[in-house]
Protein backbone atom coordinates (compact mmCIF):
# COMPACT_ATOMS: atom_id res chain seq x y z
CA UNK A 1 0.00 0.00 0.00
CA UNK A 2 1.38 3.41 -0.96
CA UNK A 3 1.93 6.25 1.51
CA UNK A 4 -0.82 8.16 -0.28
CA UNK A 5 -3.22 5.23 0.27
CA UNK A 6 -2.43 5.22 3.99
CA UNK A 7 -3.03 8.97 4.25
CA UNK A 8 -6.48 8.68 2.69
CA UNK A 9 -7.68 6.90 5.83
CA UNK A 10 -6.43 9.73 8.03
CA UNK A 11 -7.95 12.73 6.27
CA UNK A 12 -11.52 13.93 5.70
CA UNK A 13 -13.43 12.57 2.73
CA UNK A 14 -12.22 14.02 -0.55
CA UNK A 15 -14.28 17.00 -1.64
CA UNK A 16 -12.23 18.13 -4.63
CA UNK A 17 -11.11 15.31 -6.88
CA UNK A 18 -14.07 12.95 -6.92
CA UNK A 19 -16.62 15.68 -7.71
CA UNK A 20 -14.43 16.63 -10.68
CA UNK A 21 -14.19 13.00 -11.81
CA UNK A 22 -17.95 12.65 -11.54
CA UNK A 23 -18.53 15.85 -13.51
CA UNK A 24 -16.15 14.69 -16.23
CA UNK A 25 -17.80 11.27 -16.43
CA UNK A 26 -21.30 12.77 -16.57
CA UNK A 27 -20.36 15.20 -19.32
CA UNK A 28 -18.64 12.40 -21.24
CA UNK A 29 -21.94 10.49 -21.21
CA UNK A 30 -23.79 13.65 -22.33
CA UNK A 31 -21.28 14.11 -25.16
CA UNK A 32 -21.48 10.50 -26.37
CA UNK A 33 -25.27 10.52 -26.10
CA UNK A 34 -25.57 13.77 -28.04
CA UNK A 35 -23.29 12.49 -30.80
CA UNK A 36 -25.29 9.27 -31.06
CA UNK A 37 -28.51 11.26 -31.31
CA UNK A 38 -26.99 13.49 -34.00
CA UNK A 39 -26.04 10.62 -36.31
CA UNK A 40 -29.61 9.34 -36.16
CA UNK A 41 -31.01 12.61 -37.52
CA UNK A 42 -31.20 14.11 -41.01
CA UNK A 43 -28.25 16.36 -41.93
CA UNK A 44 -30.27 19.57 -41.50
CA UNK A 45 -31.03 18.70 -37.85
CA UNK A 46 -27.53 17.67 -36.77
CA UNK A 47 -25.86 21.08 -36.46
CA UNK A 48 -27.43 22.04 -33.11
CA UNK A 49 -26.34 18.73 -31.59
CA UNK A 50 -22.83 19.02 -33.01
CA UNK A 51 -22.56 22.38 -31.25
CA UNK A 52 -23.61 20.71 -27.98
CA UNK A 53 -20.91 18.08 -28.52
CA UNK A 54 -18.39 20.91 -28.82
CA UNK A 55 -19.69 22.48 -25.60
CA UNK A 56 -19.43 19.22 -23.66
CA UNK A 57 -15.88 18.67 -24.92
CA UNK A 58 -14.93 22.17 -23.74
CA UNK A 59 -16.43 21.48 -20.31
CA UNK A 60 -14.40 18.27 -19.95
CA UNK A 61 -11.27 20.12 -21.06
CA UNK A 62 -11.90 22.75 -18.37
CA UNK A 63 -12.43 20.02 -15.75
CA UNK A 64 -9.14 18.41 -16.78
CA UNK A 65 -7.36 21.74 -16.41
CA UNK A 66 -8.93 22.28 -12.97
CA UNK A 67 -7.97 18.77 -11.88
CA UNK A 68 -4.34 19.36 -12.84
CA UNK A 69 -4.36 22.64 -10.92
CA UNK A 70 -5.71 20.83 -7.85
CA UNK A 71 -2.93 18.27 -8.18
CA UNK A 72 -0.37 21.06 -8.03
CA UNK A 73 -2.03 22.61 -4.96
CA UNK A 74 -2.82 19.53 -2.86
CA UNK A 75 -0.39 17.09 -1.28
CA UNK A 76 -3.06 14.52 -0.44
CA UNK A 77 -5.08 12.86 -3.19
CA UNK A 78 -7.72 10.07 -3.07
CA UNK A 79 -5.28 7.71 -4.82
CA UNK A 80 -1.80 8.00 -6.32
CA UNK A 81 -1.16 11.34 -8.00
CA UNK A 82 0.02 9.80 -11.26
CA UNK A 83 -3.20 7.78 -11.44
CA UNK A 84 -5.36 10.86 -10.80
CA UNK A 85 -3.62 12.57 -13.70
CA UNK A 86 -3.76 9.48 -15.92
CA UNK A 87 -7.47 8.91 -15.35
CA UNK A 88 -8.66 12.44 -16.08
CA UNK A 89 -6.32 12.60 -19.10
CA UNK A 90 -7.68 9.30 -20.43
CA UNK A 91 -11.26 10.53 -20.09
CA UNK A 92 -10.35 13.80 -21.79
CA UNK A 93 -8.84 11.81 -24.67
CA UNK A 94 -12.15 10.01 -25.24
CA UNK A 95 -13.95 13.35 -25.39
CA UNK A 96 -11.37 14.75 -27.82
CA UNK A 97 -11.85 11.99 -30.38
CA UNK A 98 -15.64 11.94 -30.11
CA UNK A 99 -15.59 15.67 -30.75
CA UNK A 100 -13.15 15.00 -33.58
CA UNK A 101 -15.66 12.65 -35.21
CA UNK A 102 -18.40 15.26 -34.92
CA UNK A 103 -16.08 17.94 -36.34
CA UNK A 104 -15.26 15.82 -39.36
CA UNK A 105 -18.94 15.21 -40.08
CA UNK A 106 -19.54 18.96 -39.93
CA UNK A 107 -16.50 20.07 -41.92
CA UNK A 108 -16.84 17.41 -44.62
CA UNK A 109 -20.60 17.94 -44.89
CA UNK A 110 -21.30 14.22 -44.55
CA UNK A 111 -24.77 13.70 -45.97
CA UNK A 112 -25.51 10.03 -45.43
CA UNK A 113 -24.71 8.46 -42.07
CA UNK A 114 -23.89 4.79 -42.45
CA UNK A 115 -25.03 1.98 -40.17
CA UNK A 116 -21.41 1.50 -39.15
CA UNK A 117 -21.09 5.09 -37.92
CA UNK A 118 -24.30 4.76 -35.94
CA UNK A 119 -23.14 1.46 -34.47
CA UNK A 120 -19.79 2.91 -33.41
CA UNK A 121 -21.41 5.90 -31.70
CA UNK A 122 -23.67 3.43 -29.92
CA UNK A 123 -20.62 1.50 -28.71
CA UNK A 124 -18.89 4.64 -27.44
CA UNK A 125 -22.06 5.70 -25.63
CA UNK A 126 -22.23 2.36 -23.84
CA UNK A 127 -18.54 2.69 -23.00
CA UNK A 128 -19.04 6.19 -21.58
CA UNK A 129 -21.88 4.92 -19.41
CA UNK A 130 -19.67 2.11 -18.08
CA UNK A 131 -16.88 4.60 -17.34
CA UNK A 132 -19.34 6.70 -15.33
CA UNK A 133 -20.32 3.63 -13.29
CA UNK A 134 -16.69 2.72 -12.61
CA UNK A 135 -15.82 6.27 -11.55
CA UNK A 136 -18.70 6.18 -9.05
CA UNK A 137 -17.28 2.96 -7.58
CA UNK A 138 -13.89 4.60 -7.07
CA UNK A 139 -15.29 6.91 -4.41
CA UNK A 140 -15.18 4.41 -1.53
CA UNK A 141 -13.08 1.65 -3.13
CA UNK A 142 -15.49 -0.96 -1.72
CA UNK A 143 -16.61 -2.46 -5.02
CA UNK A 144 -13.32 -3.16 -6.77
CA UNK A 145 -14.69 -6.32 -8.38
CA UNK A 146 -17.36 -4.28 -10.14
CA UNK A 147 -14.64 -1.98 -11.50
CA UNK A 148 -12.75 -5.03 -12.78
CA UNK A 149 -15.93 -6.35 -14.43
CA UNK A 150 -16.57 -2.99 -16.07
CA UNK A 151 -13.01 -2.94 -17.42
CA UNK A 152 -13.59 -6.33 -19.04
CA UNK A 153 -16.75 -5.01 -20.67
CA UNK A 154 -14.89 -1.94 -21.93
CA UNK A 155 -12.23 -4.17 -23.49
CA UNK A 156 -14.92 -6.27 -25.21
CA UNK A 157 -16.59 -3.13 -26.55
CA UNK A 158 -13.28 -1.92 -27.95
CA UNK A 159 -12.84 -5.23 -29.75
CA UNK A 160 -16.39 -4.93 -31.06
CA UNK A 161 -15.65 -1.42 -32.32
CA UNK A 162 -12.52 -2.69 -34.10
CA UNK A 163 -14.59 -5.32 -35.90
CA UNK A 164 -17.21 -2.79 -36.99
CA UNK A 165 -14.46 -0.44 -38.17
CA UNK A 166 -12.64 -3.10 -40.20
CA UNK A 167 -15.83 -4.27 -41.93
CA UNK A 168 -16.93 -0.69 -42.59
CA UNK A 169 -13.64 0.30 -44.20
CA UNK A 170 -13.63 -2.85 -46.34
CA UNK A 171 -17.17 -2.07 -47.44
CA UNK A 172 -16.28 1.53 -48.32
CA UNK A 173 -13.38 0.52 -50.55
CA UNK A 174 -15.47 -2.17 -52.19
CA UNK A 175 -18.66 -0.23 -52.86
CA UNK A 176 -17.92 3.51 -52.77
CA UNK A 177 -16.80 4.99 -56.08
CA UNK A 178 -16.48 8.64 -55.05
CA UNK A 179 -12.95 9.22 -53.74
CA UNK A 180 -14.09 12.21 -51.66
CA UNK A 181 -16.69 10.08 -49.89
CA UNK A 182 -14.11 7.39 -49.21
CA UNK A 183 -11.92 9.97 -47.47
CA UNK A 184 -14.84 11.46 -45.54
CA UNK A 185 -16.11 8.15 -44.19
CA UNK A 186 -12.64 6.84 -43.43
CA UNK A 187 -11.84 9.96 -41.39
CA UNK A 188 -15.06 9.79 -39.37
CA UNK A 189 -14.76 6.06 -38.74
CA UNK A 190 -11.10 6.43 -37.70
CA UNK A 191 -11.97 9.10 -35.14
CA UNK A 192 -14.72 6.91 -33.67
CA UNK A 193 -12.46 3.85 -33.59
CA UNK A 194 -9.78 5.85 -31.79
CA UNK A 195 -12.36 7.13 -29.30
CA UNK A 196 -13.26 3.53 -28.51
CA UNK A 197 -9.57 2.72 -28.13
CA UNK A 198 -9.25 5.63 -25.68
CA UNK A 199 -12.13 4.12 -23.67
CA UNK A 200 -9.94 1.04 -23.34
CA UNK A 201 -7.22 3.41 -22.14
CA UNK A 202 -9.56 4.55 -19.36
CA UNK A 203 -10.13 0.89 -18.47
CA UNK A 204 -6.38 0.34 -18.19
CA UNK A 205 -6.05 3.20 -15.69
CA UNK A 206 -9.05 1.98 -13.70
CA UNK A 207 -7.54 -1.50 -13.51
CA UNK A 208 -4.25 -0.06 -12.25
CA UNK A 209 -6.04 1.86 -9.50
CA UNK A 210 -8.15 -1.17 -8.50
CA UNK A 211 -5.09 -3.43 -8.28
CA UNK A 212 -3.24 -0.95 -6.09
CA UNK A 213 -6.16 -0.83 -3.64
CA UNK A 214 -7.06 -4.51 -3.62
Amino acid sequence: MSINSIFQFLVPKDKKFFPLFEQAAQNLVFLAQTLHEAVNLPKAEREALFKKVEEYEAIIEDITHTMNLELSRNFLTPFDREDVHALITAMDNVADYLYGAASRMRLYQVEKITKSIRKMTEITLESAQLIQMAVADLKDMKNLQNIADICKKLNKLENKSDNVFDKAVADIFENETDVKNIIKYKEVLSALETASDKCKGVANVLETIAVKHS
